[in-house]
């Protein structure tokens, strides 16, 4: 019992310290927190139809309590804009707010529940791209949302309506300028002004006073200073901060009406609650984690867990549903919170104002917190966010941009449902169209067709396969290997099946299927089929040369396929002769037989500084062609040569190099004059000079070797060059050297 007792102190120390690591910078972050959320309580609170002060309780729960309970560093909970609509419905059709009471602690406990039962599971397979789509979507709706306040339009004001449906109700630009107030006006730009230029300044050295902290603070002096000396832009009423006054502590609270347990739509609506509650949470603290600088992770059973006691707690004292929100979290993280004692901080903040400091936090304009989600809103939709998921390709930009579209359109849980399904429609279309990697090996024999499956094959690639099989023309040879596939479906297993016995035998299709499990279950005894991997049989330099074009046009489309080996197949096919020897610069290291989509032991790689082939070297060649037999020599060039281009620039400096041999007969021949050394970019000279070099070299080694001149001669050997793209990985190949002809 002691060691328990022990263990329960040392952790509870390392909780202590955890949270009280970075007090500077967690309690600023704290109060910023606090002034955003407290307005935010209260209009969530008057858009559900419930008693204002229910939106403080439940900001304040989801700041102590809540804050308490999570194991999330950064994540702040507390009334939740999600939940406005259900909540409105709720009280309206229950009757009773008291009744309602009812319905949030059945959900919060279904919330305690889903936790223990670990659903939060769900929130680890959520795309980046709708994660990114909400928060740009929060964003695009924070800054339309704040445009009114900002302005210091009255609230009884038609733009209020459209701050809420801007993308239905455009603006009128009169009735804007009618109706604002030049000191909301000018709040807001000094405001924003402090905003974009503070990490400009020396003040943001002063890590205990966050801009957001100053903007509020200078907003109350402001504001003061306009009623003494411009009293017309002076800021009163609704243009500020209101809090109601708590006369008695009997009338803070509410209490759950236990005697309409019964009533079904009570459980209807608690279970509502739990599940949009328990979703709305799940995604604040994943786009919450995406943007902490620190790439914490949140446990979200544990969040769960959390929130489910919190709202349980919010329904027995007369709160409104919590969930962890993004618009708070998001202020948190960019006020430069480093723990969960932030968040806890802005709960006790929330709760001192309502006993305490309500008359001072009442002096706070409503247009220098409107300034602060004008620069959240701004950070979560800027113009490189939606830049940078454009880059990465339109299954991901599409499903962010319906998802952040959707969201502003309808609500927060629609759009995310809509923004998945468009997800999982580009999963499905991916699977679709990558279930295995197609190889057409064309030999004197004919055109055989080589499909490698993919790792895994689920029945979402069937459709794939079976259109592809089943188009194969008659007469053909197919070779299908699942030799590296760790799981097949059953579903394919038997289609594969049905294709071999059936249609490609009424078709006079020769497969071959390779590596194909009877069963992939964990527990399944490993049945391999022995079959043979099919070799190819390539043997002119043309079908050498037309392979290796080929291999590199599957390369430049990412259409690679793999040729890994088991052992004894391995040593087999290194035994054979290889297809070709490849000449490239030493400076040239990608892989060949990634470049050119080569089998293993296909190629001969030879190594010659600048492409330039000297006696010794047009010896190994022969080598490799009269020992090992190879039929092509491949000499091969890249663009961007450092070599070459050190050279030159060393040659135009005046300078001697060791690098100039590289050069010096491309410099002798004439074709490159001074006037064109000098005019000519250094890069574009470099590419020449090795296609000058690489033409150099073919000739070379016909007019140097007599066996390879005669072997050409006989078209037992071919000799061409190629030029390697290294911006588009596509390699030019010359035709083929002719002795007695035109190149």
């Amino acid at each position: 019992m002691s060691k328990r007792l022990n263990k329960y102190a040392v952790d509870l120390k390392s909780i202590k310290k955890s949270i009280f690591s970075s007090p500077g910078r967690d309690i600023p972050s704290g109060i910023v927190v606090f002034l955003v959320a407290l307005p935010l309580c209260l209009g969530i609170a008057l858009a559900c139809g419930a008693p204002l002060i229910s939106g403080l309780i439940s900001g304040i729960i989801g700041g102590i309590v809540i804050g308490a309970i999570s194991q999330s560093d950064i994540s702040v909970s507390g009334p939740a804009a999600s939940l406005t609509a259900v909540v409105l419905v709720a009280i309206q059709s229950l009757g009773s707010f008291e009744v309602f009471l009812l319905s949030l602690t059945i959900g919060g406990m279904l919330q305690l529940l889903l936790g223990i039962l670990k659903a939060g599971i769900i929130a680890d397979y959520m795309p980046t791209s709708i994660i990114k789509g909400l928060l740009a979507a929060i964003g695009i709706i924070l800054i339309f949302s704040q445009i009114p306040y900002a302005l210091g339009i009255e609230q009884n004001s038609r733009l209020m309506d459209y701050s809420r449906n801007f993308i239905l109700y455009p603006p009128d630009i009169e009735m804007i300028l009618g109706s604002l107030a030049p000191g909301a006006l000018v709040l807001t730009i000094i405001s924003l002004l402090i905003l974009i230029f503070w990490d400009k300044t020396f003040l943001r050295k002063i890590k205990l006073l966050p801009p957001f902290l100053v903007v509020v603070i200078l907003g109350v002096f402001i504001n003061i200073f306009f009623k003494f000396f411009i009293p017309s832009f002076y800021l009163e009423g609704t243009h500020l901060v209101n809090i109601p006054s708590i006369d008695a502590l009997s009338s803070f609270f509410a209490f759950p009406d236990f005697g309409a347990i019964g009533n079904i739509n009570v459980w209807t609506y608690g279970f509502t609650i739990a599940i949009i509650a328990s979703i709305a949470t799940l995604l604040a603290i994943e786009a919450a984690d995406n943007l902490d600088p620190h790439k914490r992770i949140s446990p979200p059973n544990r969040e769960l867990i959390a929130q489910g006691i919190g709202n349980t707690l919010a329904g027995l004292i007369g709160g409104i549903p919590i969930t962890s929100v993004i618009v708070r979290s998001s202020v948190n993280i960019e006020a430069g919170a480093e723990t969960k004692l932030s968040t806890i901080i802005h709960g006790i903040l929330l709760l001192a104002s309502v006993l305490v400091i309500s008359s001072v936090i009442n002096l706070i304009p409503l247009a220098s917190l409107a300034a602060i989600l004008l620069m959240v809103g701004y950070k979560l939709a800027s113009v490189s966010i939606f830049k940078s998921m454009y880059a990465r390709g339109w299954n991901q930009f599409i499903p962010f941009i319906v998802t952040a579209i959707a969201i502003v359109v309808t609500d927060v849980l629609l759009g995310v449902l809509i923004g998945t399904a468009i997800s999982i429609f580009f999963l499905l279309r991916g699977n679709y169209y990558n279930p295995f990697q197609i190889e057409r090996i064309k030999s004197k024999e004919g055109e055989k067709i080589r499909l490698e499956l993919s790792n895994e094959v689920s029945f979402l690639n069937k459709p794939a396969i079976k259109k592809t099989l089943w188009n194969l023309p008659e007469n053909g040879e197919v070779v299908i290997d699942a030799t590296f596939s760790t799981y097949v479906e059953p579903d394919v297993i038997e289609l594969l099946h049905d294709y071999k016995d059936t249609f490609a035998k009424e078709n006079d299709i020769n497969i071959t299927i390779t590596g194909l499990r009877e069963s992939y279950h964990s527990d399944a005894k490993l049945d391999l089929i022995k079959e043979p991997y099919v070799k190819k049989e390539i043997s002119t330099p043309e079908e050498i040369l037309d392979y290796l074009k080929q291999g590199n046009q599957g390369y430049v489309a990412g259409n690679l396929v793999s040729r890994r080996l088991r052992n004894k197949e391995l040593m087999d096919f290194i035994r054979d002769a290889p297809l070709a020897t490849v000449v490239n610069c030493l400076d040239m290291r990608e892989p060949l037989n990634m470049l050119l989509n080569s089998g293993i032991g296909d190629l001969i790689p030879i190594k010659a500084a600048g492409n330039l082939m000297g006696t010794h070297l047009i010896h190994s060649t022969e080598i490799a062609c009269r020992k090992q037999g190879a039929r092509l020599i491949l000499l091969m060039g890249n663009s961007g040569n450092s070599f070459i281009k050190d050279a030159l620039e060393c040659h135009l400096a005046g300078k001697d190099s060791y690098l100039q041999p590289l050069i010096a007969p491309a410099l002798a021949s004439g074709e490159f004059s001074e006037e064109r050394l000098r005019t000519e970019q250094i890069n574009a000279l470099a590419d020449s000079i090795v296609l000058w070099n690489l033409k150099l070299s073919v000739s070379s080694i016909i007019q140097q070797n007599e066996y390879i001149k005669e072997e050409v001669t006989k078209g037992n050997l071919g000799v061409c060059s190629g030029f390697f793209n290294r911006e588009t990985g596509k390699i030019d190949f010359s035709p083929l050297y002719q002795v007695n002809g035109k190149n």
